[in-house]
């Protein structure tokens, strides 16, 4: 029997087990918070949904989460023709749609704009750092969030995972993966066994195979004898018997989805592109999409800039505009741009009026929201806010229209339904539609 496992438990904000426990037993894998339920079974019971006519798309989303709530002014709507207190503190930059600007401090996503989306009429109800992730991470609103009441609704991360199963069928990578926390990012009463795989947590990390000391001495050692499981596993015809899941819990340890976790393997010229932190967190989502990852979210916070907004941008959006750019180029440059969308969202705008302090405050009647690739329609801006970056001026787009419009790239019918808590057969999206600029 081979065990990998993490010391300690921990648990989400959310309440959910984090999945931070794996372990292969007679080459079986089981999860934190599946009880008895493990891999197998669950890979298992996503191959019998695809029989009964359930197959999913192929298809993922990354959705970056400017966490703290990000200027709309300043990113994706500078309104330059709006009075002084009101316009971009930043500037613009023109883009490559003809007479499009956007933020100044993106000049090379403005030069990827062919495969964009900029959302100006994205707007929902809740100004709370809670009740706003809430709103925007599940698509309902529930202001006890912003009193640290924890979430009620699952999340988008967490409803693919249960559509699709906890992990893909044939590669056996999970199927929701997060990197860095978020308020309202677990599956509520949807079941912990559909929470997100924590990247950097300890389920990550015992991915990484341990054997005993007294067995091997060193790291040349420990591959050798993972090559002897192999090579004992193929001659003995071990392999062969085993049920085809049982094979994809083990391929998971010792084949290629363990790969996909492992930078070093990229070329250190594209990672130098990428960059540090925010961009090598972008390009280990790339390379889970690629073998199968359907939801991925990367927290990258510090956007509650209260006062002084200036210093605070001129050190953040540098570092979205290198790692959003180049992952959009290498997207369409591997010929992804179909099966990967970039989703681009905070929990709220910001106060269109600048403050005393030269900050902005807290402002959901506008809010920033972007999409790239996933093959839609893009190379466009949708919708319009009024004179002054207060409101829509036309075409509000709220939460639900933007799940829905997940839900189109990711092959899920607008009208699913599980059963809550309570044995209720209940809508993920009760009135949202896709944006149909996007969709056609």
């Amino acid at each position: 029997m081979l065990d990998l496992f993490g010391r300690k438990s921990s648990r989400t904000c959310d309440g959910a087990s984090r999945r931070n426990f794996l372990k292969i037993g007679t080459l079986g894998l089981g999860a934190s918070g599946l009880g008895a339920l493990g891999l197998p079974d669950l890979l298992r019971a996503r191959a019998a949904a695809n029989e009964q006519g359930q197959a999913t798309k192929d298809t993922s989303v990354v959705w970056l989460w400017l966490g703290g709530g990000p200027t709309h002014v300043e990113t994706f709507d500078p309104k330059m023709t709006a009075p002084a207190e009101y316009r971009s503190m930043v500037g613009e930059v023109s883009t490559t749609l003809p007479g499009v600007t956007i933020g100044g401090l993106f000049p090379k996503i403005a030069q990827l704009s062919n495969h964009m989306s900029y959302v100006r009429s994205f707007a929902h109800s809740n100004s709370g750092h809670g009740g706003g992730t809430h709103y925007v991470m599940t698509g309902y609103d529930y202001p006890p969030a912003d009193a640290n009441f924890p979430p009620v609704k699952p999340s988008l991360g967490s409803i693919v995972s249960r559509y699709r199963g906890a992990s893909h069928p044939v590669t056996g990578i999970p199927t929701y993966v997060r990197m860095n926390g978020i308020y309202g990012d677990g599956a509520a009463w949807l079941g912990a066994s559909n929470g997100p795989f924590d990247s950097g947590g300890e389920a990550r990390q015992n991915m990484n195979v341990q054997v005993q000391v007294d067995r091997i001495g060193d790291r040349r050692g420990l591959l050798q004898g993972l090559d002897r499981i192999n090579r004992d596993a193929d001659r003995t015809g071990l392999m062969k018997g085993l049920d085809s899941f049982e094979g994809q819990a083990f391929d998971l340890v010792l084949g290629r989805s363990k790969d996909a976790f492992d930078l070093n393997r990229e070329d250190p010229r594209l990672r130098a592109k990428y960059g540090g932190g925010l961009g090598e967190q972008m390009l280990l989502a790339r390379r889970l999409c690629e073998v199968g990852t359907g939801f991925v979210t990367i927290h990258f916070g510090g956007w509650d800039m209260h006062a002084q907004i200036v210093p605070g941008l001129k050190s953040l959006c540098p570092q979205v505009d290198q790692a959003v750019s180049t992952f959009v180029d290498d997207v369409v440059q591997r010929g992804l741009d179909k099966q990967i969308l970039l989703v681009i969202s905070g929990e709220f705008g910001r106060t269109p009026r600048i403050n005393p302090s030269a900050g902005r405050d807290h402002w959901a009647p506008l809010s920033t929201l972007a999409f790239a690739c996933g093959g839609l329609h893009n190379g466009q801006v949708i919708g319009e806010s009024n004179a002054k970056v207060e409101v829509p001026a036309s075409h509000p787009i709220g939460p639900q229209d933007m799940m829905a419009t997940i839900f189109h790239t990711l092959g899920i019918d607008r009208d699913l339904h599980y059963y809550d808590q309570s044995g209720r057969p209940t809508p993920m999206i009760e009135r949202g539609k896709p944006i149909r600029e996007l969709v056609g």
